[in-house]
């Protein structure tokens, strides 16, 4: 039994038994691959796959319980790496982080900045995507640390905290209708085309519930993933746009911002790891950076980590 007969197994399964694109991750050729996978069900005297002629199809159901202990194997494999990295270099290596570009464009920049100064030999890898994504890299270990509004929590692999909490803000060009009312009604809202997030990103899920709620029809005429597109649609005159509060601090001087705070439920950004993985140090004074009222215990509790 080795570990590239193991690693063959996982990654069968996160490319949906697609031997090509196994071979393709693990830089061999796909008969190496299946070969590898035929030694290791020989040794344990099962077979861990389904097939259909030579190609795979899912999981048998000792494949399923075999699984789960391959996975805590290569995990533990990889803590014992970034152990021993800990101990022979505290202060260098490379910190990977997935966040949403609402993350990464307007919150951390800053936390970015005192990370560097404290850990000026580590590198940081900054990778941008939606939310399941994020938790899909963290998962595999592509990135260390997964930072998102939405989705985190869905994944029992994971462990999140709670980093900071955020409402809504309605944009709108300069003299518009909406900026002669007191206090903006959902109604009020409805009544214009509305530019916001794409489903799944930035507490989108909350202003579509908050109308649906008050059974009022919204008409969303464009969606985006990034808060700068937005604005600049909204810039166009193409409709009203529903941004996360933290992207209105620096406003071109055509756009005017409105509280929303009362309209939509607040949301809750996460930080999340894989659950069981050994962090690093520098990792750890990244995390609390972005949720400081986690202490260590907490984080000790939820991961393979020790003062």
């Amino acid at each position: 039994m080795n570990f590239q007969q193991l690693r063959s197994v996982r990654e069968a399964i996160r490319h949906n038994f697609n031997l090509t694109e196994v071979a393709n991750a693990l830089f061999t050729s796909q008969p190496g691959v299946s070969r590898q996978i035929r030694e290791l069900e020989e040794e344990l005297g099962i077979d861990i796959f389904e097939r259909n002629g030579k190609r795979l199809t899912g999981l048998t159901e000792p494949g399923k319980e075999v699984l789960h202990i391959i996975e805590r194997l290569l995990l533990e494999a990889e803590n014992l790496q970034r152990a021993g990295q800990t101990y022979s270099s505290k202060t260098t290596g490379t910190l990977s982080i997935a966040a949403t570009h609402t993350q990464t464009r307007y919150v951390l920049p800053g936390v970015v900045q005192k990370f560097r100064a404290t850990f000026p030999d580590v590198r940081i890898a900054l990778q941008q995507s939606a939310p399941e994504h994020i938790a899909e890299w963290v998962l595999s270990g592509k990135a260390d640390v997964g930072i998102a509004t939405e989705g985190l929590t869905r994944f029992e692999g994971l462990v999140s905290f709670p980093c900071y909490e955020w409402h809504h803000a309605i944009v709108v060009p300069v003299g518009h209708p909406l900026l002669s009312i007191e206090k903006i009604s959902l109604q009020d809202l409805a009544a214009h085309p509305l530019i916001t997030y794409d489903q799944g990103f930035t507490g989108r899920g909350h202003i579509d519930e908050a109308f649906r709620k008050a059974a009022i029809d919204k008409d969303v005429v464009l969606t985006a993933m990034d808060s700068d597109v937005i604005q600049q649609y909204v810039s166009l005159g193409l409709g009203v746009g529903i941004v996360a509060s933290m992207a209105v601090d620096h406003l071109p001087d055509n756009l005017k911002t409105i509280s929303a705070s009362h309209l939509f439920a607040m949301n809750v950004t996460r930080v999340a790891v894989r659950r069981g993985a050994f962090l690093r140090e520098y990792t750890i004074d990244f995390i609390r950076e972005l949720a400081p009222k986690l202490s260590l215990k907490q984080l000790g509790e939820a991961v393979s980590w020790k003062k």
